[in-house]
């Protein structure tokens, strides 16, 4: 049998646990994944993976042969695609997750474009307000908004999430508006239920402050939930501008504690291996970066006078 292709085998299944992930990863029956698992065994004289019904592990000829083996492959796949570029037709078909906010207003306009200037593609595109496992779920490609990333991955930085501290004029009318950050602990401030519920961080120049708050009566798990809250007077709240830029143009939001900025985050593209870059990945990654760019959002470009 082929030895690259053992060695591809080989290789998949460490990444991915199983010979099943590995066979439905690689498109091809798990007792052909098994066949060329062992093929490469015998023709290196060596047992690679010890296997039990519960899980495999290496063996230590496995691990002497894993990172070479991963060099071949990544090798042979560099060497594929610069001399099949010229000639590939974009085509085959993405999974890509992205936060419900996100996906919604910016990666769903993004990816009808896409899908117009390339149709032999196809786009399955899930939001989830949770970062999914991407061997797991059999995602191609995250979209994550974040400045902790799991260092397993591959990311390509995309452009910056900017967020400003907003509130309805209803709200302000009502109660108030704070002229300093320590002010916000005596106001209502709506939270997420998963991060930055207790405090914020805020930055004026070269000062950052971690500003305490009241503890919030509401908190949400969703960024457009807190949104609409915002907009009913529910308090004061942290948004990101690509959703809140039209709103605060318009006077349905006002800007609070405008000398403050809140820390900024990265717009990553991640993915599991820089061997799994197929034409269709490398191409849409490539598209999203153009469309975004890097330092200046388009959601962050003021409109001319």
């Amino acid at each position: 049998m082929d030895q690259l292709k053992g060695m591809q085998v080989f290789v998949e299944v460490v990444d991915r646990g199983s010979l099943t992930a590995a066979a439905e990863a690689l498109d091809m029956s798990r007792a052909m994944t098994s066949r060329h698992l062992e093929a490469l065994e015998q023709w290196l004289g060596a047992r690679l993976l010890q296997r039990s019904t519960r899980r495999l592990s290496l063996t230590d000829a496995g691990a002497e042969a894993l990172p070479r083996c991963r060099q071949m492959v990544e090798l042979a796949e560099e060497t594929r695609q610069v001399a099949g570029a010229r000639h590939q037709t974009v085509s085959g078909r993405l999974r890509v997750t992205a936060s419900m906010s996100f996906a919604q207003q910016h990666i769903a306009p993004a990816v009808a474009e896409f899908l117009a200037l390339h149709p032999q593609t196809g786009i399955e595109l899930l939001a989830s307000e949770h970062a999914v496992n991407l061997v797991e779920d059999r995602i191609d490609l995250a979209l994550r908004i974040s400045n902790q990333l799991d260092p397993a991955l591959i990311a390509r930085r995309l452009t910056v999430c900017r967020s400003v501290v907003c509130a309805a004029p209803s709200y302000l009318a009502a109660r108030g508006t704070p002229a300093e950050p320590t002010e916000l602990s005596a106001h209502a401030c709506v939270g997420h239920a998963r991060f930055g519920s207790d405090q914020w961080l805020l930055q004026r120049g070269t000062e950052r402050i971690s500003v305490p708050l009241a503890p919030p009566r509401l908190r949400a798990n969703e960024a457009m939930v807190l949104l609409q809250a915002l907009l009913a007077g529910a308090g004061i709240g942290l948004q990101p501008t690509y959703l809140a830029g039209p709103l605060l143009a318009s006077g349905a939001l006002v800007r609070v504690l405008p000398d403050w900025e809140p820390e900024q985050l990265g717009v990553h593209a991640v993915y599991t291996s820089r061997r799994h870059q197929p034409l269709l990945l490398r191409t849409f990654v490539d598209f999203l970066a153009a469309r975004l760019d890097a330092d200046t959002p388009y959601w962050d470009v003021k409109p001319p006078l």
